[in-house]
C-alpha cells in the first residue's frame, strides 16, 4: 500500500492510492489524501481492516498498533519525499541493500539512525542461519549416505558451537627454535625412557607453559559476564585425537610437577584417553589447553577455545629449517607455536607478551629442572 504520514503523524492514501483502491480491492472505499502529507512504500498489512473500519477510513485515524504498526513508522519530514538520512546510514544502507522503509527509526522524530541499521542487520543475520537450515541438503536418488553423529561426535559439535558464540576467537603466532630442547632431549631421553617418562617435546612445552602462566594470570582464567575468574590452580589439558573423535584429559596442578612427572602424566593420560580408560574427573577442571597438530604434519593451528577457559596453545610440527642467525644461514628445528585466545579479556599484546615469554624460556629452557 501506499500510505501518507503528516508532520503530525496522521496517516491517509495519496490520489493514486485511491484509485489503486477502488481499482484492486473490492468492497474497500477510498480515502481522501491531506494536502500537506507526502507519501512513502509502508509493509501491507498482513490482515485485511475490517469492513466498518474501512467505512471509517475517510476520517483522520491515529497510527495502528502492533507488529505491523511498528514496521511501517518511519516518520517523513514535512516537505520531503524520502525520510532523513546521515551520510553514514544512507552509506550502511546502500552498501547492504536495504530498503528504508523496512527500517524502524528510533531517533529525534522518528530518524533512522545508525543503530537501527545495526540492529537490522543483526536480525537478518541470526535469521539467515535457520532459514538456510530448513533448505535439505540432499534430494531423494542423490548419491549420497547418510549416518548419524556420535555420541561423542555430538557433543564435540555442541561444545565447539557453544564457544564459537561464547569467546572473541584472536589469534597470534609466534616462531620458536627448538634446538636447545633438541640437545636437552637428546640428552636425557634414555634416562627417562628408564623411569617410564618419555621425554616428548610436548613435555617440555606443557612444563613451559605451566611455568609462563604463573606469570600472566589472564590465560588461566574464565570470564563470567562483566567478571573476571582468575584460577589459582593451573590444570592444563593436552589434547589427544582418538578414531572416533577428540578428548582432552587434564593434568592438575601442572605448574607444582617436575619435568619428569609431567612426561610420565601425559604418557599415562594418552594411553588410557586411547584405549577409553579415562576417569571423569581427569577430563575435567582444565584452565588452560594445549593441541598439537604439528603430530600431522600441521605447520600451524587456529584451535577453538576450549570453555570456559580463556586461552588455548597450538603447537606446529618441528621442522629443521633454514633461519638466519648472526647473519649467517644455519639449519634449525622450527616450530610455530599459535595461541588462541578470547578478545574478551585478553588483547594482542598480551596474547603478544605470553607468546615471548613462552619463546624465550623454550629457546632458553633451563637445564636444571631436568
Amino acid at each position: 500500500v501506499v500510505a501518507l504520514i503528516r508532520s503530525s503523524g496522521e496517516s491517509g492514501a495519496t490520489p493514486a492510492a485511491q484509485g489503486s483502491a477502488s481499482a484492486g480491492a473490492a468492497g474497500r472505499p477510498a480515502v481522501q489524501a491531506p494536502a500537506e502529507a507526502v507519501q512513502v512504500t509502508a509493509p501491507t498489512p498482513a490482515v485485511a481492516p475490517a469492513a466498518g473500519a474501512a467505512r471509517n477510513a475517510g476520517a483522520s485515524a491515529p497510527a495502528a498498533s502492533g507488529a505491523g504498526a511498528a514496521e511501517a513508522a518511519v516518520v517523513v519530514p514535512r516537505g520531503e519525499g524520502r525520510p532523513f538520512l546521515s551520510p553514514v546510514v544512507r552509506r550502511m544502507i546502500a552498501q547492504h541493500g536495504i530498503d528504508p522503509a523496512q527500517l524502524r527509526g528510533t531517533g529525534a522524530g522518528g530518524r533512522i539512525t545508525k543503530k537501527d541499521v545495526d540492529a537490522f542487520l543483526a536480525a537478518r543475520s541470526t535469521a539467515a542461519p535457520a532459514a538456510e537450515a530448513r533448505r535439505p541438503l540432499y534430494q531423494p536418488g542423490d548419491n549420497v549416505r547418510i549416518e548419524k553423529m556420535s555420541v561423542m561426535r555430538r557433543k564435540i559439535a555442541d561444545h565447539m558451537l557453544a564457544s564459537i558464540r561464547t569467546s572473541a576467537h584472536i589469534y597470534s603466532a609466534y616462531e620458536v627454535d627448538f634446538s636447545r630442547v633438541a640437545e636437552l632431549r637428546e640428552r636425557h631421553k634414555a634416562a627417562y625412557a628408564a623411569q617410564g617418562a618419555p621425554l616428548t617435546y610436548t613435555a617440555f612445552i606443557a612444563h613451559a607453559v605451566a611455568a609462563t602462566l604463573r606469570d600472566f594470570p589472564y590465560a588461566n582464567a574464565s570470564v563470567d559476564g562483566d567478571q573476571i575468574i582468575y584460577r589459582n590452580d593451573i590444570n592444563l589439558g593436552i589434547a589427544v585425537a582418538l578414531d572416533q573423535g577428540l578428548i582432552v584429559p587434564v593434568i592438575r596442578h601442572a605448574d607444582q610437577r617436575s619435568l619428569r612427572d609431567l612426561a610420565a602424566a601425559i604418557a599415562d593420560l594418552a594411553q588410557r584417553a586411547r584405549s577409553r580408560q579415562l576417569k571423569v574427573e581427569e577430563v575435567e577442571a582444565g584452565t588452560f589447553t594445549i593441541t598439537n597438530p604439528g603430530i600431522f604434519g600441521g605447520l600451524w593451528g587456529l584451535p577453538i577455545i576450549n570453555q570456559p577457559q580463556v586461552a588455548i596453545l597450538a603447537v606446529g610440527s618441528i621442522d629443521r629449517r633454514a633461519v638466519v642467525v648472526d647473519d649467517r644461514i644455519e639449519i634449525r628445528p622450527m616450530a610455530y607455536l599459535t595461541l588462541g585466545y578470547d578478545h574478551r579479556l585478553i588483547d594482542g599484546a598480551d596474547g603478544g607478551r605470553f607468546l615471548q615469554a613462552l619463546k624465550n624460556r623454550i629457546e632458553q629452557f633451563d637445564e636444571s629442572v631436568l
